[in-house]
């Protein structure tokens, strides 16, 4: 295993980390972000280009958004209860 390997794994195991140990869902959710952007880089790396496009579009950008969209919405009907 190459250095630039051993790296990238480390921060994917502590980025996970990150993940798991955040209280605050919103901070959870950049976090998962953050990530879902180290788990692509471990697929480029590891020469999988198009499991690293597909974990780009779900882990990097739309489960993050729709999960910052919905504490958005229970927050805001919170606010008018």
């Amino acid at each position: 295993m190459i250095p630039l390997q051993s790296v990238c794994l480390l921060f994917v195991a502590l980025g996970a980390l990150a993940v798991v140990l955040a209280r605050d869902v919103v901070r959870q959710a950049i976090l998962f972000s953050i990530y879902g952007f180290s788990l692509v880089a471990l697929f480029v790396i590891f020469q999988a280009p198009d499991v690293a496009l597909s974990a780009l579009v779900v882990g990097g950008i739309a489960y993050p958004l729709v999960l910052v969209g919905a504490i958005a919405r229970v927050a805001a009907q919170r606010k008018r209860e």
